[in-house]
């Protein structure tokens, strides 16, 4: 009868009457796994796969081994204080008990008729200069004086749209104006005016274009007061603010105010003098609004909001509701018994 071999590195089968010193090829020593390497203690040999370790060869000969080693007896733990005496053996390490964070509750939407509250206003020095600048302009009494009698500089343009002519003096007054009472109209590489037309790819082309109209000169344009203009503005989020850039130049702050609650925002820009920006967003998300504010600057305005829960927009204004399913039924059903009724009539 075949004897299985308990030497390591060997595990063939043998009969005990055929068992001489060099039969078993075998490793002494004990199984080594460092750095991802695995070899024998007895050998220098080492491989990085499992299965090329299995089938490393023996380093030793000598008799097979038909004694299966014996198991380490784990201790009979019978009283309390042996029990004590068996944990003092076991490795003592510090436990900490890692809790996972608490779910964030959801904050329900607030109504968009709450009151609206001003936004707090931060005015950049480059603004204030800016401003102080424009300030001065304004109150140099010789320009007013100018601006108030109506006088028109010499070498001032013409403001008809086509006109190159220039103030030369009073005769000008009576010379004929020749100009294009329409719009600028740039479309898939062809310029031309909306009152006539006459349509060119060259832009030099288009600015010698003669007049359609006939009038008089133009000196100075109409003050129609502030005029509602819309104006580039863009947005982007970080994780906890939903930043809104307005690019509106030499904004006034005195005049100038974005108010808003919970879920809604108006804005209301007076900028480069004359010139107004209105926009009302109903906000996708939730914001605090008293941890919010304006930063105004020469260049552009930035609305920074602080998010009332760290959340991801997926865009900056929240679309209008879908109408319900049992009113678009209604609607079908009134539109199916008008056809079938102009139908009947053509009959």
């Amino acid at each position: 009868m075949s004897l299985l071999c308990y030497n390591k590195g060997c595990g063939q089968r043998f009969e005990a009457d055929n068992n001489p010193d060099d039969a078993c090829t075998h490793h002494p020593g004990v199984p080594v796994f460092h750095d991802a390497l695995k070899g024998w203690s007895c050998c220098k040999k080492r491989t990085t796969d499992f299965s090329d370790f299995l089938s490393i060869a023996g380093c030793t000969k000598g008799p097979h081994n038909q004694e299966k080693p014996s198991e380490p007896v784990k201790p009979d733990v019978t009283s309390s204080v042996e029990k004590g005496r068996a944990d003092d053996l076991k490795p003592k390490f510090s436990e900490f008990i890692i809790s996972a964070p608490k779910p964030l509750e959801s904050i329900c939407r607030p109504s968009p008729d709450e009151p609206l509250v001003r936004l707090q206003q931060k005015i950049s020095p480059s603004l204030r200069q800016a401003l102080e600048k424009l300030k001065l302009s304004e109150d140099n009494p010789t320009e007013k004086k100018k601006e108030d009698d109506g006088e028109v500089k010499v070498g001032t343009l013409c403001k008809n749209g086509g006109c190159a002519r220039s103030f030369e003096g009073p005769a000008s007054n009576d010379q004929l104006c020749l100009f294009h009472a329409g719009v600028p109209i740039f479309h898939e590489g062809m310029k031309y005016w909306s009152c006539c037309k006459k349509k060119t790819s060259d832009f030099n082309t288009f600015l010698s274009q003669e007049g359609c109209s006939r009038g008089n000169h133009l000196w100075k344009k109409k003050d129609t007061g502030k005029t509602v203009v819309p104006c580039r503005f863009d947005w982007h989020q970080t994780g906890s603010q939903v930043i809104i850039s307005i690019y509106a130049k030499n904004s006034l702050p005195d005049i100038s105010y974005v108010e808003g609650n919970s879920c809604m925002l108006n804005i209301h820009i007076i900028f480069e003098g004359e010139k107004e920006f209105e926009q009302n967003i109903n906000l996708w998300g939730v914001i605090d609004v008293s941890k919010s504010v304006v930063n105004m600057m020469a260049a552009k305005i930035e609305v920074a909001m602080r998010k009332s829960e760290p959340m991801s927009w997926a865009r900056l204004d929240l679309p209008p509701p879908a109408p319900p399913k049992e009113e678009e039924e209604e609607e079908e059903e009134e539109k199916e018994e008008s056809d079938s009724e102009d139908e009947e009539e053509l009959d």
